[in-house]
This record gives C-alpha cells, sequence and structure tokens, in this order.
C-alpha cells in the first residue's frame, strides 16, 4: 500500500502529548479507511507536525484526520519509508514503524535541483572557445562528483546548468552547498576563470516522461534557480520543512511572485559558506 506524508504547518501551542493524543484518535478512527498512521515527528522551532501513514490514497488519509479530531494537514506527499526517516531522523515521538512493514523500493516523491551558471559570454570571449570548453568540462566533473557523492540522479543538461533528482530531499540541499563549495575552491584557485552557479530547488510528485522529468515541483525548482543571485542557493519551503533535524542554516527571503505561478511562493536562502 502507498506511504504518503501530511504535513501540518504553523502549529503553536501544542505540546507532545497532545500530538500523541491526536495521533492516538487517529489510530482509532483509521480501520474504517484502510488506513494506518504509523508514527509522526515534531518540529517545535519550526511549528510543523509530520505524520507518515499508510494509505490506500492521500484522500483516505485526509478523512481519517477529518474524523479523529478535524485537524487537516497543508499538504499530503507520497514518500518512500527510507527517504521519510532520512529526512527527518529517528524520533522518540510516536511507534517505531514494524520491521516487516514491506513497500516499494521507489517512489514518485523527488526534490529536483537546478543549477545555472552565470552568463557565460563576457568569459567566452576573454578566454577563447577552446579555453571555455575545458573549463566546463572542469564544472561538469565538479557537478558530477558532488552528485555521486549524493546519490544524486542527472536528468539533463540545461544550456550551461543541469537539472538533478533525488530521493532525499537533505542529501539535495546537501549536494547544491558541496557544488557551491567545489565552485568556490575552483575560482580561489583560478581567479582569472571564474565559474559562478546560482542553484534552486524544490520537491513533490514530478511526471515522468522517458529519462525527463515534468510537472509543478520541476517548474518551481527551475524558476527559484532563475531568481537566485549567482552564489546563492534557494529552495522551496517544503525543503526547509522537511529537512527538520538536520545541521543546515536557511535564510527567510519572503514571499516571491514567480512566473507562471498564480500566488506567492516561500522562499529560503541556504546558507552554506562557513
Amino acid at each position: 500500500m502507498p506511504l504518503f506524508m501530511d504535513i501540518h504547518r504553523n502549529i503553536t501551542g501544542v505540546t507532545p502529548a497532545e500530538i500523541a493524543e491526536a495521533h492516538n484518535a487517529d489510530l482509532a478512527a483509521q480501520g474504517s479507511y484502510h488506513v494506518k498512521y504509523l508514527r509522526w515527528w515534531f518540529n517545535n522551532e519550526l511549528g510543523s507536525i509530520y505524520c507518515l501513514v499508510e494509505a490506500p490514497s492521500a484522500d483516505a488519509a485526509m478523512k481519517v484526520h477529518e474524523q479523529a479530531h478535524g485537524l487537516l494537514p497543508d499538504e499530503i506527499i507520497p514518500i518512500e519509508l527510507g527517504a521519510a526517516n532520512d529526512l527527518l531522523g529517528p524520533d522518540e515521538h510516536g511507534p517505531a514503524v514494524r520491521e516487516d512493514h514491506r513497500i516499494s523500493t521507489d517512489t514518485a516523491f523527488r526534490t529536483i535541483v537546478f543549477t545555472d551558471l552565470e552568463d557565460s559570454t563576457p568569459l567566452t570571449e576573454r578566454l577563447g572557445d577552446d579555453a571555455y570548453v575545458e573549463l566546463l568540462r572542469i564544472h561538469d566533473d565538479l557537478m558530477a562528483n558532488c552528485l555521486d557523492a549524493n546519490s544524486g540522479l542527472h536528468v539533463k543538461h540545461m544550456g550551461d546548468g543541469l537539472m538533478a533528482s533525488f530521493v532525499s530531499v537533505a542529501k539535495a540541499v546537501q549536494c547544491m552547498i558541496e557544488m557551491q563549495r567545489a565552485l568556490a575552491e575552483h575560482n580561489a584557485a583560478r581567479p582569472e576563470a571564474r565559474l559562478l552557479a546560482r542553484m534552486g530547488a524544490a520537491a513533490g510528485e514530478p511526471v515522468s516522461r522517458g529519462d525527463d522529468l515534468f510537472g509543478a515541483a520541476v517548474n518551481l525548482a527551475a524558476r527559484l534557480c532563475h531568481h537566485a543571485e549567482p552564489r546563492q542557493i534557494m529552495v522551496a519551503g517544503v525543503v526547509r520543512d522537511l529537512c527538520m533535524g538536520k545541521t543546515f542554516s536557511f535564510s527567510d527571503q519572503g514571499e516571491l511572485e514567480l512566473k507562471g505561478f498564480g500566488e506567492p511562493v516561500r522562499a529560503y536562502e541556504v546558507n552554506w559558506q562557513a
């Protein structure tokens, strides 16, 4: 049966005991909908609650919450168990997942990352075509090493950048940090041939077609990358939320008006410079 994670945001004045009580109410109501709520996490700093649930559909999970206590999540996303534990980490709250719980080894949920080099025309004119092609090879090697180290999948080249996907949100953020640091090291060694990249990431359930990915998460990641300044990493709010418990530092960039999105999008900058 599919797994989902529901996300409750902007929760204030609640205690772990009260969340546990709501979880127990879910357990009492779930049988009518063939749903199994497995465990939950609470990030007091962010005011967010995350519930891992096995359900025939997101709608079925929503109905359990509605019947049990009426506290409906802001978002429900498909997820894979290993990714949930990796993203959110172990937590003393909530029951442990059964050891014999069998799930698919893949998931529709992905974190999408875009990178884009700053305007390459002046650099090409200064270095010449051959030297610039060699510089791009160095760039590609640096990016590939970071992807390999963080289990990222290279989807395709995008001009002077790339598109990649990750099962783990945390590894996607770590990969972008390592990419920026690798470029910074290159720039320190070769200031005459600096490579400055902007990066963006979003998470969701993209649509696959062949080896390519499409959908709202892909579009949002691309827009955030385009909005970022060189050397900046911009991520969607869900990426920041799913990195709870990790050591990353984020700066709130407010709500952005992005082309193709009818409502403002909350964005965060990843603070990657030590």
